[in-house]
């Protein structure tokens, strides 16, 4: 079964040559790479955050297996949902699913169900596809939709995900999808969401929940970022720095109400 692509032509152009086009405009050429344990990466459509997103992860060395950890924006399906196809088709071709990492994950983490339905219509972590196709074409993908807020949750899936990591036996990047603030001003966007990544940057995935909660920062994948954290931290992570920060008013011009958008990596 292969999952078609759902905003292909909204989010990214759905056609093959002119979103290689793009990507070979959004995505810079780096020769020196660093090896990065998980990344946060932005997913809004690629004319607004296709540029932070493909500086990042030009800049690291993509392994062959990548985790993808997305939010659940339509809130339908599994609370811990693994993609159950055996490929996510884009305009680029086929992406095939790791199934021994994905039996790992669901064996050590009983929460995690397969679910097609929280994937079906979720953008989060289908715009991160063809990027990574870009960059590494026989890449493999593990994709979970995540629709839970809870720290004791984030912590025991990252241990259970680091523990799948490390019997896995291979090289990979766990990659959480999230933008930041949604709809405030530019200023007051990146007030708030210094103070999340403040966070980010010491590795302190209960501090970046509680913040985000305290101070009403509206990153929508806060806990793919503090499930990403709590597993990179497992696997050996101790720094983490903010490759790009940028809002959607840089686009449009307009700052009044602007999407943020951070990308930031972690060894």
């Amino acid at each position: 079964m292969i999952r078609k692509p759902a905003v292909a032509g909204q989010f990214y152009p759905g056609n093959a040559d002119d979103l290689r086009n793009m990507l070979h405009q959004l995505v810079p050429e780096y020769t020196d790479k660093r090896s990065v344990i998980g990344v946060i990466s932005p997913h809004a459509g690629y004319q607004y955050s296709g540029s932070t997103a493909g500086r990042l992860l030009a800049g690291i060395e993509i392994p062959r297996t990548v985790v993808l950890l997305g939010p659940n924006h339509r809130g339908t399906g599994a609370l811990a949902a693994l993609a159950p196809e055996d490929g996510w088709q884009t305009p680029l071709g086929v992406v095939p699913l790791e199934k021994r990492l994905s039996d790992l994950i669901k064996r050590l983490i009983p929460a995690v169900q397969p679910d097609a339905a929280a994937h079906g219509l979720e953008h989060s972590l289908e715009v991160q596809v063809p990027l990574l196709q870009h960059l590494r074409p026989d890449v493999s993908i593990v994709p979970l939709c995540l629709a839970f807020g809870d720290t004791v949750g984030c912590e025991l899936l990252g241990k259970g995900l680091a523990a799948a990591i490390r019997g896995f036996g291979e090289p990979v990047l766990m990659l959480a999808s999230s933008d930041m603030t949604h709809y405030e001003s530019a200023e007051n966007a990146k007030q708030k969401d210094m103070q999340a990544l403040k966070k980010v940057l010491a590795l302190d995935a209960e501090g970046l929940l509680e913040v985000c909660r305290l101070r009403h920062i509206t990153m929508c994948g806060v806990v793919p970022a503090a499930v990403m954290l709590v597993a990179a931290r497992e696997l050996g992570a101790t720094q983490a720095e903010l490759v790009a920060y940028t809002t959607s008013g840089e686009v449009t011009g307009d700052l009044s109400e602007v999407v943020a958008y951070a990308a930031v990596s972690a060894w």
